[in-house]
């Protein structure tokens, strides 16, 4: 260890006299210089090769974290939605660990490292406003639930299936097939419609028909058709059992507003008297599922058997009448 009394200090504020004076004591003792200068490589190299092997061997480790919540996930049956959204967060959040302790490995002071990576996330925070306004987003959205995977929602002007919530977007199906990125600040602070956001619907047709015609019969034919589909809820509909096959959960119905403990009956009024012809609304409850297939099916029964039963739809026409003067 003599020879280590031997190197010269060098001035942490000057790289060219500390050059200079490497050299000198390179020629001074060219044995002592490589001994050290091998030892200080063989060092460094060991510190990268151990960095190395933790980051490794951290990858690993972080996937096998994200399977193993995947299998809690899948085994809790926890909504996709919060799945992803806390398996993104878990990794990242491990990711930026696992890089702090490579880099630890190497030598480098990680409390300057620290303060280095708060400032540059500071300015990174400002500059990008956005993005951790939409990871507050996703955070409300976690939080509150307006909606969960496979749910259909309309908001920021677009309508679709979540297929995909996570840090700082949602992802949306649209029924065109188009998939839309909604950032999650703007989606947490605007209005959300979510149409599986309850178990049952309630359907509503506008049936115009020709002045003239028999109110109260028209009415009645307009029942029959709806009373014969099976899939209208009616009033006597034991609700007990209703929500057991629809396989609701009593934590979800014991949420405000969620639970219907009637459905009321299929309703039809005359709802306007227009230019050409009379309005009747239309109105039932269905299950949210059933909700478009009644309505286009029974919108297409109302065109074809009110006709034949003397209840004429109208069109705009005007009646000219001539005077013999």
């Amino acid at each position: 260890m003599l020879f280590l009394q031997e190197i010269p200090i060098i001035p942490a504020d000057s790289v060219r006299q500390g050059a200079k004076q490497m050299i000198e004591f390179a020629k001074e003792d060219p044995e002592g210089f490589w001994q050290i200068f091998i030892d200080k490589v063989t060092q460094f190299g060991l510190k990268v090769l151990a960095a190395l092997v933790i980051f490794v061997v951290g990858i690993f480790l972080i996937r096998w974290v994200k399977s193993i919540l995947k299998r809690v996930f899948d085994r809790r049956d926890t909504e996709p939605t919060i799945a992803s959204f806390v398996t993104s967060f878990v990794s990242i959040s491990l990711t930026v660990l696992l890089v702090v302790i490579s880099v630890s490995t190497l030598g480098v002071d990680t409390t300057s490292l620290a303060a280095l990576l708060a400032a540059g996330g500071l300015a990174i925070g400002m500059a990008l406003s956005g993005t951790v306004q939409n990871f507050a987003g996703g955070l409300m959205l976690l939080a509150f639930k307006p909606f969960k995977a496979d749910d259909f929602i309309e908001a920021q002007g677009e309508m679709g299936k979540v297929v995909e919530v996570n840090i700082t977007a949602t992802k949306i199906l649209t029924t065109d097939n188009r998939v839309v990125i909604l950032p999650n600040g703007a989606l947490s602070n605007g209005t959300i419609i979510n149409y599986n956001g309850r178990p049952l619907r309630r359907v509503e047709w506008s049936v115009s028909v020709s002045y003239g015609v028999d109110a109260a019969a028209c009415k009645k034919a307009i029942l029959a058709i709806v009373n014969s589909d099976q899939r209208i809820l009616q009033a006597d509909t034991d609700m007990t059992k209703l929500y057991k096959d629809l396989n609701i959960s009593a934590y979800q119905l014991s949420t405000v507003n969620y639970r219907m403990d009637a459905i009321p009956e299929p309703f039809v009024a005359l709802k306007a008297l227009n230019e050409n012809d009379i309005t009747f609304v239309v109105r039932a409850w269905v299950k949210a599922d059933d909700y478009w297939d009644v309505f286009f099916a029974l919108q297409e029964r109302f065109y074809t058997e009110l006709p034949p039963q003397g209840f004429t739809f109208a069109y705009p026409h005007v009646d000219v009448t001539m005077l013999n003067s």
